[in-house]
């Protein structure tokens, strides 16, 4: 009886150090269990937010499952605590800030601008850049933007054709299949007619039906920032065995528009086509960003001579993602990123 006395004593005494060590009564937990299993968070999850919330002496720990601040507040700390002890680049670290990024990516996506969309070709905006389509062309797709948008119809330039001989094609009374990627948000697809043509009148305007019935196609995962810095490229024989190594020499300069996780853009000048495999190398704040992918799609500007290449990278290391993460959502700020102590690789 005395043993089991003891032993029971010994359990409640750890117990309760491991229940003090874990926040005690600071915080009713039991609710932040029940919030964070209804915002769709595994437990294990949640015992990592908790250790967040913990170190970081959260007064409301819920916030972590909504507030884009409260995450970009522990990430940085995380981050300023991981170089003070000099662990930053351990494998451990590196995969911990990963995790701290995809709860950032969740909060990031359930914001509305990402879950509601858009319903009506009214809610385009000016300026949008539109594929379009006809039936029986359907291996020619043709590039447009929306100039305004009326209530009764839409303005859009003249579409281009990316060969001469359709290029002085009449466009009136025909059915078109609109495609466009709504910037933050999502691919959209709705079938219009064009209901004039005004090309004859030395106007390269097309007037087309609205559509209240627009679908989207495709969300977006990930979250891109957009630049105008030099970065440079380099076409690869094969994309399967690329590294993230720096390359010292050669290389064609270009313009990088903008980045994410996954993919970027760039511009580059004259015709390009999509296929080709290669590395894109630039400089985000003192990193050195090696990606290695292809190009999945090509927008050529004919009035300046110029391509926007999307290039679609290989799964990076978690090391470069965070890298990228860090200055994508503005962890240190919106224009500062997050710049490492020194300039390792």
């Amino acid at each position: 009886m005395l043993i089991f006395l003891i032993v029971l004593g010994i359990s409640l005494i750890l117990f309760l150090i491991f229940f003090l060590k874990m926040g005690g009564f600071a915080f009713p937990w039991v609710k932040f269990y029940i919030e964070g299993k209804e915002s769709g968070f595994s437990l294990g999850e949640l015992n990592l937010l908790r250790k967040l919330a913990l170190e970081n002496k959260l007064k409301n720990p819920t916030s972590l499952f909504w507030s884009e601040k409260a995450l970009n507040t522990c990430i940085g700390n995380t981050i300023l605590k991981q170089r003070k002890k000099g662990i930053e680049h351990h494998p451990h670290s590196i995969e911990y800030l990963g995790k701290l990024f995809e709860f950032r990516k969740r909060v990031e996506f359930s914001l509305p601008k990402y879950r509601l969309g858009i319903k009506s070709s009214r809610e385009i905006d000016s300026g949008q850049i539109l594929r379009i389509i006809i039936p029986e062309y359907r291996g020619t797709i043709f590039t447009s933007t929306v100039i305004e948008n009326m209530r009764k119809y839409m303005a859009i330039t003249h579409p281009q054709a990316p060969n001469k001989e359709l290029s002085d094609l009449n466009w009136t009374g025909k059915v078109i299949h609109v495609y466009f990627w709504r910037k933050e948000d999502a691919g959209y697809f709705f079938e219009s007619r064009v209901l004039g043509d005004y090309m004859e009148k030395k106007f390269a305007v097309l007037h087309i039906e609205h559509s209240d019935d627009l679908k989207r196609t495709q969300k977006r995962k990930s979250v891109r920032l957009p630049l105008n810095i030099t970065a440079m490229l380099y076409p690869i024989q094969n994309v399967s065995s690329a590294t993230e190594d720096v390359e010292k020499t050669g290389g064609f300069k270009c313009k990088l528009i903008d980045v994410s996780e996954d993919g970027a853009a760039v511009v580059v000048g004259g015709r390009a086509k999509p296929g080709i495999a290669v590395k894109l190398q630039f400089v985000l704040g003192d990193d050195i960003i090696v990606m290695p992918g292809v190009v999945k799609g090509v927008s050529f500007k004919k009035a300046n001579n110029r391509s926007v290449l999307h290039i679609q990278s290989v799964p990076l290391s978690q090391k470069t993602k965070n890298k990228i993460l860090s200055r994508v959502y503005g962890i240190f700020g919106p224009e500062s990123g997050v710049a490492p102590p020194d300039k390792k690789t």
